[in-house]
């Protein structure tokens, strides 16, 4: 039987189907990648000072790339993680015949489909799935498509923009054990993942009724796998979400708390950009982000920085910063919407 999903055909088709690049000269190109690297240089250090978290002298890389490069890691990353569920579906013949019928080809396309939609959405991206150390991504043609779009200052915008993403290096480089954490996390979804035939339809007629929800302008938000996922699957999803809201409000916490001086357009960047989050794209873009939650990933964003900024206000840098000590320390999904949970608990 052949693999399951080809991502060779994965990596082609997410090229062929991720949206044509913004027109820009050579050298506004040129100018926009050496842009982008002082950033990152000038936002370390700001990042350092709002968090209190220290680098390791050798860091992650930091890349500037465009989506065909982005797309490359990714699914290098992909392929990385979900290997291990790839193998224990084939091995137990869960989707044999499935697989022998559809072939590796044809779901390597729908990988691409998903891959080639997002290309054209990221920004930045700390990935650790590709690469053991991590690396920092960031996407200069979206960087460009984006500020062109929200008529702002260029250089306060990719500075603004990498102070998010090196907030996240900063957090999986100082706090090393982060990235094993989401492993785990991963594994134990895989772990959970029945392979029971008859589940297994279940689970996909639910697939189905979201879908049709998602497309009638129903469901809440949280994408089809929140709905095929079992009720082990939803435990470990839950915990995923707390720390997703976690990193990324951090992030989001930092991004907003610098000097006025350091970025002067700040507050017109910040209410334009949230203007764009709401509104969406067009009616194909919302309803492809609503199949794969990332209304979800933007309620994470606001929820996890008021979960950051209450507890910041309460108890201080230093004793948020307790919060990496240890997994049992990272907030639950109920003490994101009530940080003085947290607080009494980590701070008794």
């Amino acid at each position: 039987m052949g693999s399951l999903i080809d991502w060779d055909v994965a990596a082609r088709a997410a090229k062929r189907f991720s949206p044509s690049p913004p027109t820009i000269s050579r050298q506004d190109a040129d100018d926009a990648v050496g842009e982008l690297y002082q950033a990152t240089s000038l936002a370390a250090g700001h990042v350092a000072e709002l968090t209190r978290l220290t680098e390791p002298p050798v860091s992650a890389a930091t890349r500037v790339v465009d989506r065909d490069a982005w797309i490359d890691a990714n699914v290098g990353g992909m392929r990385s993680i979900m290997t291990p569920l790839v193998d224990k579906l084939t091995a137990e013949n869960a989707v044999g015949r499935v697989a022998e019928g559809i072939g590796g080809r044809l779901t390597g396309i729908q990988v691409g489909l998903v891959v080639g939609f997002l290309s054209g959405k990221v920004l930045g991206q700390f990935e650790f799935f590709d690469r053991p150390g991590g690396q920092l991504l960031l996407v200069a043609p979206n960087m460009v498509a984006v500020e062109r779009q929200l008529k702002v200052d260029p250089t306060d915008f990719r500075l603004w923009v990498c102070l998010h993403e090196v907030t996240h290096r900063v957090q999986f480089t100082a706090v090393p054990w982060l990235r094993q954490h989401m492993l785990d996390e991963v594994a134990a979804l895989t772990d959970a993942v029945e392979t029971d035939p008859a589940a297994m339809r279940r689970r996909l007629s639910g697939a189905v009724s979201e879908l049709v929800k998602v497309i009638r302008g129903q469901g809440d938000g949280s994408g089809v796998m929140a709905v095929i996922a079992t009720p082990e699957q939803r435990a470990i999803l839950d915990r995923v979400t707390a720390f997703m809201s976690l990193v990324e409000g951090h992030a989001e916490y930092v991004m907003n708390a610098v000097s006025p001086d350091v970025i002067p357009s700040q507050e017109a960047i910040e209410k334009r950009f949230a203007q764009r989050r709401r509104r969406g794209g067009n009616p194909l873009d919302r309803l492809l982000r609503k199949l794969l939650g990332m209304e979800a990933k933007t309620r994470q964003y606001v929820d996890g920085s008021a979960f950051v900024r209450s507890v910041v206000d309460r108890v201080g840098v230093d004793n948020f910063n307790a919060i990496w000590t240890s997994r049992e320390t990272l907030p639950t999904k109920a003490e994101i919407a009530d940080p003085p949970r947290w607080i009494a608990r980590v701070h008794a």
